[in-house]
């Protein structure tokens, strides 16, 4: 097994308990906030594979552009703790 290939399993692990993590947040910006760390390994993994045009994408769309708009709407509702 290469370090090349333990590095995406690794990072694979991470996307994952990322994408868990924001699943179980019950506070809508923190889950928001998590969502995008996990699209960021997600873009790392993509470059890793080969794909830089896809890691781009990755990042900027729904790492960047998704997440904030996320956030711009939880700002916009009224919390309810």
């Amino acid at each position: 097994m290469t370090l090349e290939l333990l590095t995406q399993y690794v990072l694979l692990v991470v996307m994952f308990v990322l994408y868990i993590i924001a699943i179980e947040l019950k506070d809508l910006l923190y889950a928001a906030i998590i969502l995008g760390g996990g699209d960021v390994v997600l873009s790392v993994l993509f470059y890793m594979l080969k794909a830089p045009d896809i890691a781009i994408t990755q990042a900027v769309v729904n790492a960047g552009v998704a997440v904030v708009l996320f956030v711009v709407a939880i700002s916009r509702t009224r919390r309810i703790e």
